[in-house]
């Protein structure tokens, strides 16, 4: 989907997976994540409704992990350092 070294999220160094962003929209995504998940625990805490929340949060991680596998770089193998 991006072009080759414009991935909003670069592959960790070490391990697999995702690291810390790597561009601008990335770092927009992680946080309104963020922001989007400490408002929802605000609201469903004075709604006093664990589930909704709960589904809440699950649903907003869902769509976290979607962007960052559609912009982020692909994590094929377990990394060891380097490049």
């Amino acid at each position: 989907m991006t072009q080759r070294g414009a991935f909003w999220f670069g592959a960790k160094r070490y391990g697999f997976g995702w690291g810390l962003p790597a561009r601008w929209q990335g770092w927009v995504v992680v946080v309104a994540y963020f922001a989007l998940l400490f408002e929802g625990i605000y609201y469903f805490k004075t709604q006093r409704n664990a589930l909704a929340l709960l589904v809440y949060v699950v649903l907003l991680t869902v769509a976290l992990l979607a962007i960052v596998i559609a912009t982020g770089e692909r994590p094929v193998r377990w990394r060891w350092g380097g490049k």
